[in-house]
C-alpha cells in the first residue's frame, strides 16, 4: 500500500513538472560544405516533423551566412582582413575530408546534382519556409568583423548572444552541436 501512494506521488510530481518542448537547437560552428549539408538536413527534416528549430551559428559556421552580393561599410583593417580570407557564402565552403584541391567538393556538388540532392542554397530556402530560426553569434561576427547587412536574406535570421541560444537549448528536447 505504501509502494502505490509513493509511486502515485512521483507520477504526479511529473506530471506537475513542464517537458522540454518539441524543439530542435544546434549550434553550427563548422565550416565545411558536408556539416553545413548534415545541419541542414537534419533542420529541414526536424521542422518537417512538426518541430520547432533553432540554429545558432557561431566561429567558422558563420562565413556560410555571408552573402557573396554583399558588403559592409566601416570596417578596420582586420575586420577587412578576415573578409578576405573567410569564405564569403555557402558555395565557398570546401569539405572538411577529402576536399583534394577542389576536386572532392566539385565531385559532391555533382553527385548531389544528378542524385536531386538539394543544394546548400535550396536547403536554406527551404529551412526558411518550414519556419526555422537562425541566430548569428554576435561575438563571432564582432570578433571577426562581420555584420548583418552582409548576410544572406533569410526570413528568420537575426543576432544574438550565448544567453540566447542557451535558453533555447534549456527548453528544447533535442541539441546538436555540428
Amino acid at each position: 500500500m505504501d509502494f502505490e501512494k509513493e509511486l502515485l506521488a512521483l507520477k504526479q510530481q511529473v506530471a506537475d513538472k513542464p517537458g522540454p518542448e518539441n524543439k530542435l537547437t544546434m549550434i553550427v560552428f563548422s565550416g565545411e560544405l558536408d556539416k553545413h549539408l548534415a545541419a541542414l538536413i537534419i533542420a529541414t527534416g526536424a521542422a518537417a516533423m512538426g518541430m520547432k528549430v533553432v540554429l545558432f551559428y557561431t566561429f567558422w559556421g558563420t562565413a556560410a551566412l555571408r552573402s557573396p552580393k554583399k558588403k559592409a561599410n566601416g570596417k578596420n583593417l582586420i575586420e577587412k582582413m578576415f573578409g578576405i580570407m573567410l569564405p564569403r557564402g555557402n558555395n565557398k565552403l570546401i569539405l572538411s575530408k577529402m576536399h583534394t584541391l577542389g576536386a572532392g567538393t566539385a565531385m559532391i556538388k555533382g553527385l548531389m546534382k544528378k542524385k536531386h540532392i538539394a543544394s546548400l542554397d535550396e536547403m536554406y530556402e527551404m529551412a526558411g519556409a518550414l519556419g526555422v530560426q537562425i541566430y548569428v553569434c554576435e561575438m563571432s561576427m564582432d570578433l571577426m568583423g562581420m555584420k548583418m547587412e552582409e548576410m544572406i536574406d533569410y526570413p528568420n535570421m537575426r543576432s544574438a548572444g550565448v544567453a540566447t541560444m542557451l535558453a533555447d537549448a534549456k527548453e528544447s528536447s533535442v541539441q546538436f552541436f555540428i
